[in-house]
């Protein structure tokens, strides 16, 4: 009999593998962040006149929830109020966070509806023409209320990446972190409040394609990124 444990041979290696595999998985964790916003670079994107539209105020959209998990996925927001003489009012919405990771990713509208005693219509996912050829991947719902009903159009940026659904959102985080980097998210929503489904999805569209030339080829990398 020993006075002490002796560690065998196999204790050793799977020891040794063990703590190699650590190393390895913390070697390749993601150090550096892929911002195509900067500090304070959110409001200064979309600018207070668009198309036929100007900035009117930045009340009754519905907000992402102010708790602390909101805090944490979300550096900056945007909302505002974009009304015209002879347009239906449009309301824009844009939250951004820094980085997102596998456990903080941002939030996507059919939450934050349901939870304001909104009743939505199910989900269309759709390619978007934006422009000539140029086409980006976008969600569609119909949110309805005691009050309102409102049409939205919304996409979600994950780096270079507009997923459209969880999954893909997952997949373009792992994505990124598998080059090094912790990617930024951003996601961009335009609503209207119409019983005419057409003419609600026509004027947020006019609206969209609007703000997207208005912006230029840095803001629509910004919005859009290799989209854009």
């Amino acid at each position: 009999m020993t006075d002490g444990w002796i560690p065998r041979r196999r204790d050793m290696l799977f020891g040794g593998l063990a703590a190699a595999t650590g190393v390895a998985a913390y070697a390749r964790m993601p150090r550096r962040k892929l911002m195509l916003i900067g500090d304070g670079g959110l409001a200064k994107i979309v600018p207070d006149q668009v198309g036929d539209w100007g900035y009117d105020s930045s009340s009754g959209l519905v907000l992402p929830p102010p708790d602390q998990l909101a805090q944490l996925l979300y550096d900056q927001q945007v909302a505002r109020n974009y009304a015209s003489p002879d347009k239906l009012p449009i309301m824009l919405l844009m939250a951004y966070g820094s980085s997102q990771s596998g456990m903080l990713q941002i939030h996507r509208p059919e939450i934050c509806y349901p939870a304001s005693g909104f009743k939505l219509s199910g989900t269309r996912e759709t390619q978007w023409e934006w422009a000539p050829g140029h086409t980006i991947p976008v969600r569609r719902f119909v949110a309805r209320s005691n009050t309102r009903v409102e049409h939205v159009l919304y996409w979600t940026r994950i780096g270079d990446a507009l997923p459209q659904d969880w999954a893909a959102q997952r997949i373009a985080v792992m994505r990124s972190s598998l080059t090094g980097f912790v990617p930024d998210g951003l996601l961009v929503r335009l609503s209207a409040v119409s019983e005419n489904a057409q003419q609600a999805e026509e004027m947020v569209e006019g609206f969209a394609r609007a703000m997207l030339n208005v912006i230029g080829p840095r803001g629509r990398r910004q919005l859009l990124g290799t989209h854009g």
